[in-house]
């Protein structure tokens, strides 16, 4: 691959996920690891990843939230408000992190009345705008990479919620392992918000169905609905109709 097709695909890499390993983009581009290294120094230098130990973040989910570096915005929005009709007056909601929650955040009705607990920092603040919510965040030590307080202290707090909802981000699905992750412990606190809660609600653009992360999340079998910017008779989204999950 030349240089200019390796970093957009790092950076289109980074839109979807929010964090890439260098071990990753070196087996999936088929170069190595120094290419990938000096890629994403070059990158960096250009402000346009944050470079961590490992790989790098994508800018848009670890700076201050701004919807004009969000990917796909368009999408998400109407994700959002997809989701944001399910959530009725009087229900506890789990939610996770991501740019996806923050646009939910910003769909739900004036008028509703209810409680959110999040153990993301950026959705928490976005929650706490509402004018009749109630916010519960969920602390313990905060991954910088998920903005995302995670831990024993917190894996433990959710399980003390009986939630109706869990409105969760996606970073990767598919038919065969399912929901899955990047991030050990941010899979730890998105299995206890899914055992918490009686339905687990998926977001996110349909550029995640069927991929795979190396961290398995949760069976299909666990998710009650699943909700992407495409039509739900969409082919694309037809396996999922068959394992059960709900589309909208």
């Amino acid at each position: 691959m030349l240089k200019q097709e390796r970093q957009n695909y790092i950076l289109h890499q980074l839109n979807l996920h929010n964090k890439v390993l260098c071990a990753d983009l070196s087996s999936n581009m088929g170069v190595s690891d120094d290419t990938v290294r000096r890629d994403l120094q070059e990158l960096s230098q250009e402000d346009k990843l944050i470079k961590v130990h490992g790989g790098a973040l994508s800018k848009s989910f670890h700076t201050a939230f701004d919807r004009e570096m969000v990917y796909n915005i368009g999408h998400k929005n109407l994700i959002a408000k997809k989701a944001a009709a399910l959530v009725q007056n009087g229900m506890y909601i789990l939610t996770s992190g991501g740019t996806s929650i923050l646009e939910f955040a910003k769909s739900l009705d004036k008028q509703l009345n209810a409680t959110f607990f999040t153990c993301s920092l950026n959705a928490a603040i976005e929650f706490s705008h509402h004018p009749s919510i109630e916010v519960v965040m969920i602390g313990d030590k905060i991954s910088k990479d998920a903005m995302l307080a995670t831990g024993a202290n917190a894996v433990q707090a959710i399980e003390s919620i009986q939630a109706d909802l869990c409105i969760m981000g996606i970073n990767s699905i598919d038919t065969q392992f399912g929901l899955s992750e990047n991030d050990w412990e941010v899979v730890q606190i998105k299995k206890a918000m899914i055992k918490a809660s009686k339905k687990t609600v998926c977001i996110g653009i349909s550029e995640k169905l069927n991929s795979q992360q190396k961290i398995k999340v949760a069976n299909l079998d666990e998710i009650d609905i699943l909700i992407t910017e495409l039509d739900p008779n969409n082919p694309l989204l037809a396996p999922y109709k068959k394992h059960g999950i709900i589309i909208y």
